[in-house]
């Protein structure tokens, strides 16, 4: 990874894909990754790791399936706010309005975790892709 500051404003104008991360740097066993997102992302779940999700612009909302009946709720981060999806839940983020966010996970993770619902077509199931 580049010993320079990185501008992650110039960096999100760099692409224009919907939920397809951007790896913009690594720190230690850790990939920094960067998304444009709109509408709706897939249930799923990383059974091994949290998710740390930090809105940079606009407003991300996560729903949650959580405890032993499965119920549902949801958080509303505005921009500057952050949340962990704790390993194991049951997750699915959306943006009506649109977001662009910022998430911290291991190297390797796939953006529709270990387990997840059918992934629809503009959802990138991968690592994400490098700047």
């Amino acid at each position: 990874m580049s010993a320079e500051p990185i501008d992650l404003s110039r960096a999100l104008a760099g692409f224009d894909q919907l939920w397809s991360p951007r790896i913009v740097t690594r720190v230690n066993d850790y990939d920094v990754r960067i998304a444009k997102v709109a509408g709706e992302h897939v249930w799923h779940a990383h059974d091994h790791t949290d998710e740390f999700f930090l809105v940079l612009d606009g407003e991300l909302r996560i729903a949650l399936r959580e405890g032993a009946d499965g119920g549902e709720r949801e958080v509303v981060l505005p921009r500057g706010a952050v949340f962990v999806v704790p390993r194991g839940v049951q997750h699915r983020p959306f943006a009506p309005e649109g977001a662009s966010i910022l998430m911290f996970e291991p190297a390797g993770t796939l953006s529709v975790g270990d387990r997840h619902d059918p992934v629809p077509g503009h959802v990138d199931a991968t690592t994400g892709h490098r700047l």
